[in-house]
């Protein structure tokens, strides 16, 4: 289901972050790949900000595909995508 719709629905008076929140959110969590859980990274967040519009900036990410959460609960960046061309681009690594 569509993120924005579920929201909406889950929460008819939701807010939705501001692109500038979502990139501050995105660029803090690159610089500090895997160090946090989601509380505590929400705390040191550089500029402070609702809980709630913070785990819908979260949620996007994670639907997105671009952070993962590990088994101890921290937050990881998983999206590559340079990495990711130049592997596909191998002629000697095949796909099937």
């Amino acid at each position: 289901m569509n993120l924005a719709l579920k929201l909406r629905k889950d929460n008819p008076l939701a807010r939705f972050p501001r692109l500038d929140t979502v990139l501050m959110v995105e660029e803090f969590i690159q610089e500090h790949d895997g160090e946090f859980k989601k509380k505590a990274l929400w705390e040191a967040l550089p500029k402070k900000m609702m809980y709630q519009t913070y785990s819908i900036i979260i949620d996007y990410l994670l639907e997105t595909g671009k952070i993962s959460v590990d088994a101890d609960g921290k937050i990881g960046w998983i999206y590559y995508p340079e990495s990711a061309r130049k592997w596909l681009n191998r002629k000697d690594l095949g796909r099937r």
